[in-house]
């Protein structure tokens, strides 16, 4: 296999250049390199971020401020008018009061005297738009209006319900609206009339009537000066509008105004706005709503601008001003941190420079690397540790190159890495199996080995189905070699490194030619001998090979003595799967290993496994699954056995192993490794894991004589004590020797 070569340390670790072409000085202006660039653009943008997010919020509290100076002047406006506008209707109550006076109780019989009284040029008598006075029954005694006479049959229904309810109350009242148009619409001031020598009787009751828009009530004048972003409204506590710069507003109603309708809820619900002579002020919807109310009548007297227009004039002058000088000083700021950074870069500009020059020759080149306070000086000795660090790699890189390569190329098995369906690694071995030379596959796409896309497909299924229920891929599979012809070979797969998926990390693949093994199980009588789903021997050609083996050396001579008894008089006691510091790793005969002479010259050991909750995965998974634990079970004991001993299915979960000349430590040694092997794999079947364990019984065979059913037995009886003992263990079981006349079962006694 054709080694492949590293390529140049100095050409792998070459820095990209940070600077301009070198000029072979060291001295001068440097340009900065991308990484200083990007901290001087990152310095300006920040300074730049942090000059227009100051400019913002000092708008946005200039703005903020100049709202709140609108609110509280609208607020000091509303107030002013709420409290001029009770200041009128006072006047006209007091008017009319003046007009009271001058009318005499005993005229209310003789409209014609009244009239003559009214027509004396009474000032009082010229304020109102209309008189009327009603007599102590509620009937119409004089209507007064525009200085003429009429008859009590064109008062309005309204006008003489706030008669009656004048006459009634004994107190002066201030009545709703009257009329349907804006033109029509006008108050009454009305109060009760009484005789001087009795005054607690009601004689009647006197009615003064303006219309909305005169002078003595809501003249047009009163909300200048007009604003085209803001609006004076007078209303109602019932919602009617008596005062609106639009007249055709007047009478409308304040929930169709916007920015109104949400603080005249407020005002009916007993909010501030409803307090006589107090005013509140608040931002609803993008507009700026002040209210206050009047005590008499119960009015209200809002101002409505637009917030979204007010405010920001009210700033005009901050931002011609300010935002300009804001903006300069902040693009002159970000100019002297772009350039300090530049000055305070230039030491760590030149370390680049002569790492970029370095790359060609190596790190460790003879001219000096320059030196600068803080930083400069720690990178410059992180370049030179760097560079003998780069050494010693590179020597250890050789020697795992070599060792890694002597191993490809020696090792008895093929060996092959893929990853992502490419060929990384492929060994001697492997190329031999196939026909390649190493060059010819090292790589090259995994597909070319197989005979079809259908095969590697189908392959590929099996992969991923026995990774993701064993973790691992335990199969046979069939490669094309070179020259055509199909080579069929045990394939081993792990993942290179745990945790992530094959794909990513890597698959290591272990080839092992099958091509004899293959030519057996063709043989007519091979079937007949070996377990369908294991492929292991089944229980008859155990049985047979194991009486084989025993004959053969009980005819060999050995020399028997009595067995080791420990302190309770005791032969070897069971021994659970994690306990095997107490045996001997090469499993020889010493002084204090407590095996007698006969054990290092028996004929081996014998090991029966008993699955530990196998009916679990058959139960919950199905028998589908429970065949395929089995299969991989008997590929598991197989793999760890087949240097050593050889295995087979006795039926169900049932397995034994054979290990010819083994002594007894060894063999608790490796029953000790399949129990450790079994419970570390934990299938997944239907994205559920399962636990599996093995009870092992030993029997040692010494160099006794024993009948195959004695020994099976005692093994399964040790096996039987290992799943009493608490399972996934091994327990060892003596048999004592043959003695003439014994029966099979008097000869499988443990002692």
């Amino acid at each position: 296999m054709t080694r492949p070569t590293a390529a140049p340390v100095a050409a792998r670790m070459r820095l990209r250049p940070f600077a301009t072409v070198h000029d072979g000085r060291e001295g001068g202006w440097h340009m900065p390199g991308p990484l200083v660039l990007r901290m001087i653009a990152a310095a300006v943008v920040a300074v730049l971020l942090a000059g227009g997010l100051a400019a913002w919020l000092v708008a946005r509290s200039a703005q903020h401020e100049a709202l709140e100076r609108l609110m509280e002047r609208q607020k000091d406006e509303v107030e002013a008018v709420a409290l001029l506008l009770s200041g009128k209707i006072e006047q006209n109550q007091r008017v009319l009061a003046t007009l009271a006076e001058s009318l005499p109780a005993a005229l209310l019989e003789s409209p014609d005297a009244l009239d003559g009284v009214l027509r004396q040029d009474l000032p009082a008598a010229r304020f109102f738009d209309a008189l009327q006075i009603a007599r102590r029954d509620g009937s119409l005694s004089l209507q007064w209006q525009n200085g003429r006479l009429h008859e009590g049959a064109q008062l309005d229904p309204a006008e003489r319900d706030q008669l009656r309810r004048t006459l009634l109350e004994g107190k002066p009242l201030v009545s709703g609206v009257i009329g349907n148009t804006p033109a029509d619409g006008r108050i009454m001031f009305s109060l009760p009339l009484r005789t001087a020598e009795d005054g607690a009787a009601v004689q009647g009751a006197l009615a003064g009537t303006l219309r909305l828009q005169s002078q003595g009530l809501l003249p047009p004048s009163m909300a200048l000066p007009a604003r085209a972003d803001s609006k004076l409204v007078v209303f109602t506590r019932d919602g009617t509008i008596l005062s609106h710069p639009d007249a055709s507003r007047v009478l409308g109603r304040v929930g169709d105004e916007d920015g109104l309708a949400q603080v005249y809820d407020k005002a009916l619900q007993g909010g501030q706005a409803a307090v006589a002579g107090r005013g509140v002020s608040e931002v609803v919807g993008g507009h700026v709503v002040s209210v206050a109310g009047m005590p008499l009548p119960q009015w209200l007297v809002a101002r409505v601008s637009d917030g979204g227009s007010s405010g920001p004039d009210l700033a005009t002058g901050w931002r011609q001003r300010g935002i300009g000088r804001a903006a300069m000083a902040t693009v002159c700021a970000a100019l002297l941190a772009a350039v300090a950074i530049a000055c305070f870069a230039q030491p760590l500009a030149r370390v680049c420079r002569r790492a970029a020059r370095a790359g060609g020759a190596g790190l460790s080149g003879d001219t000096p690397w320059p030196r600068g306070a803080g930083e400069v000086d720690a990178i410059a000795h992180a370049c030179r540790s760097l560079a003998d660090d780069l050494r010693t790699a590179r020597r250890e890189a050789d020697m795992l190159q070599d060792r890694f390569q002597a191993v490809l190329d020696h090792a008895p098995a093929g060996i092959v890495i893929t990853r992502a369906g490419m060929l990384e690694v492929v060994g001697m071995e492997a190329c031999r199996l196939l026909g390649y030379e190493p060059h010819e596959l090292q790589g090259q796409p995994a597909r070319r080995l197989y005979a079809s896309d259908a095969a590697y497909t189908e392959l590929g299924r099996r992969v991923r189905a026995e990774f993701a229920a064993h973790g691992a891929f335990d199969g046979d599979v069939c490669f094309l070699r070179k020259d055509g012809g199909a080579v069929w070979a045990r394939v081993l797969g792990r993942a290179v490194r745990d945790g992530g998926t094959a794909e990513a990390n890597g698959t290591v693949w272990m080839l092992e030619d099958l091509t004899a093994a293959r030519e057996a199980r063709r043989q007519r009588d091979w079937p007949a001998g070996h377990d369908p789903l294991t492929q292991l021997a089944n229980r008859e050609a155990f049985r047979q090979r194991l009486y084989a083996l025993l004959s053969d050396h009980a005819q060999r001579p050995t020399v028997v003595q009595p067995p080791h008894q420990d302190g309770a008089g005791n032969g070897m006691a069971g021994v659970p799967a994690d306990a095997t510091g107490g045996w001997p790793a090469d499993g020889g005969a010493g002084a204090g290993d407590g095996l007698h002479a006969a054990e290092a010259d028996g004929a081996g050991v014998m090991l029966f496994l008993d699955l530990d909750h196998f009916t679990v995965v058959n139960a919950i998974a199905g028998h589908d699954a429970g065949d395929d634990v089995l299969r991989h079970v008997g590929r598991l004991i197989e793999n760890q056995v087949r240097h050593v001993g050889w295995a087979a299915r006795l039926g169900g979960d049932e397995f034994a192993v054979v290990l010819p000349g083994c002594a007894l430590a060894r063999g608790m040694a490796i029953a000790t490794q399949l129990c450790a092997a079994v419970h570390a794999w934990e299938p997944a079947y239907a994205g559920r894991t399962y636990t599996l364990g093995v009870s092992i019984g030993l029997v040692p065979l010494d160099g006794s004589t024993y009948d195959v059913s004695a020994v099976l037995h005692a093994a399964d009886m040790a096996c039987y004590e290992a799943k009493r003992a608490g399972r996934n263990r091994v327990e060892v079981r003596r048999l004592r020797p043959e003695r003439q006349g014994a029966s099979a079962s008097g000869s499988a006694e443990a002692y």
